[in-house]
């Protein structure tokens, strides 16, 4: 007899996941089914995600992330500003934290709904033709383009995914267009396979990736549009190094409950 599970789904800038309180251990992380059924949006409770949040000596929570198709994925930066809003809604935690998740320990800030995740430094950046690619937790694809809005994001952003370079393993796939303030961005996702209206690991890629191309030196913000919303991300850089890497944006509860076995 399955015991029912109880859940929150927030989204972050259109990035949505399904947050499970595991700290006593009662969901099968191996239960990739399981997962895949409650990420799917006819059948499901419909996400880009799931995450489990668990308990740790160490740190206030570990954060375990799976993809919609079920398996445990690389670090997602929109699903981290997710889990410190549920860890604050738990009271696990007030306005700082510290967490452990799959690239290592993050630190974060909340205030209201605003999270201010800190991410990896990031030290490595080479290019494949005109395009960038690093990793920010997740392995990220730069690519920038014109008339971003109407561009085949599907159909190009599949074909780079899947292509010889990248192999089995695959890549998530950005491209970006200059706007009046910072960046647009639209990303392919592997894992989703499909476009997402936002991945947090794929703007910081992009910021990167254009502070480089700009060559830009020192402390820098830059905004960061994506189709669900607006991303900041920062960061100092010193050449390829970037130190002190910050993902700012809105993380928000849409609704609870329990899925019926």
């Amino acid at each position: 007899m399955h015991k029912n599970i109880k859940f929150s789904k927030y989204q972050g800038a259109g990035n949505d996941f399904v947050l499970i309180d595991n700290r006593n251990n009662d969901f099968d992380r191996n239960n990739q089914e399981l997962v895949k059924k409650l990420c799917d949006r006819r059948f499901g409770i419909g996400a880009d995600g799931l995450m489990l949040l668990q308990k740790n000596d160490h740190y206030d929570f570990e954060m375990i992330y799976f993809n919609a198709d079920g398996r445990e994925g690389t670090m997602c930066g929109n699903g981290g500003r997710c889990i410190v809003a549920f860890a604050r809604d738990l009271k696990i935690i007030e306005h700082k934290t510290d967490f452990l998740a799959v690239d290592g320990p993050h630190s974060a800030e909340i205030h209201d709904n605003q999270v201010n995740l800190g991410m990896i430094d990031v030290d490595t950046i080479h290019q494949d033709g005109e395009a960038y690619v690093l990793n920010t937790g997740s392995p990220h694809y730069v690519l920038e383009v014109n008339n971003l809005q109407t561009y085949d994001v599907f159909n190009s952003g599949s074909s780079i995914r899947n292509n010889n370079t990248y192999g089995e393993h695959g890549i998530n796939v950005n491209f970006v267009e200059k706007d009046n303030i910072g960046y647009f961005l639209r990303t392919f996702e592997r894992g989703v396979e499909d476009e997402t209206l936002a991945c947090g690991t794929g703007a910081t890629a992009t910021a990167m990736a254009m502070a480089i191309k700009e060559q830009l030196n020192g402390v820098i913000e830059m905004p960061i549009r994506v189709m669900g919303g607006q991303l900041y991300i920062s960061f100092d850089k010193e050449g390829n190094t970037f130190r002190n890497v910050h993902l700012k944006g809105p993380a928000d509860l849409v609704f609870s409950g329990e899925t019926h076995k």
